[in-house]
């Protein structure tokens, strides 16, 4: 198994960083038994892009997001819960990266979901902030994520944060991908902050290893002239 990016930047080192994506996700996809008959939720949106952020106190012309300022001299806090209140999605988050073995660290509770460490936090103020919980177990007891199916255009997301508000969020997309076609923007370091959330999706193919594809969902900062 390839060594995580621990200390490091994974994009200076954009080969281990895709090895330990891989790492993440084949996990994941071997801990969770969606019914092989289950359909696939449709997409909707534009994938958020990097779009570099212009230098100054603000982004693209817009004011910075919930969070941001406090972040300016040093790391945004962690994160320990996150919420979408119209699917009823409320999961505890711990954070997750890669065990010595090269294996990943997936939080043993469904309930749960997991903060990728090695990424930037929910409130920074740039790259792609990721979260990754299962969709179901091997008992059939449905994981939090499985509400991302359930998710629409619009939707709010709060993550809680360690010591520090709460960062809002809006959900702007939904895509399904196949497990080996991660998109590179998933994990990046750069450009406009973004919520990427991660879990499994169908179809289930127990000879090749589990789910053969992945869904994702992101989400943009709710910027402050937008706070009603």
């Amino acid at each position: 198994m390839p060594s995580s990016p621990r200390g490091g930047r994974p994009s200076a080192a954009a080969v281990g960083a895709a090895a330990v994506v891989a790492v993440v996700l084949a996990v994941l996809l071997l801990r969770s038994l969606w019914p092989s008959g289950a359909s696939v939720p449709s997409d909707f949106g534009i994938r958020p892009q990097a779009q570099e952020p212009t230098a100054g106190p603000s982004f693209g012309g817009h004011d910075r997001g919930p969070g941001e300022r406090e972040n300016a001299s040093g790391p945004a806090p962690e994160p320990t819960a996150l919420r979408i209140p119209r699917v009823s999605l409320d999961a505890r988050l711990q954070d997750v990266g890669v065990k010595d073995d090269g294996t990943a660290e997936i939080p043993d509770s469904v309930g749960q979901a997991g903060w990728y460490r090695y990424g930037p936090a929910p409130g920074a103020p740039a790259g792609s902030a990721v979260l990754v919980g299962h969709v179901d177990d091997r008992t059939g007891d449905l994981g939090a994520f499985a509400k991302l199916y359930e998710v629409r255009k619009g939707d709010d997301a709060t993550v809680a944060r360690e010591g520090a508000p709460p960062v809002r969020y809006k959900v702007t997309a939904r895509e399904v991908v196949d497990k080996d076609r991660l998109p590179d923007e998933v994990f990046r370091r750069h450009g406009r902050p973004v919520l990427t959330l991660v879990t499994c999706a169908p179809p289930y193919d127990r000879e090749r290893g589990g789910y053969q594809r992945n869904l994702l969902v992101y989400a943009v900062p709710v910027q402050k002239h937008d706070q009603g």
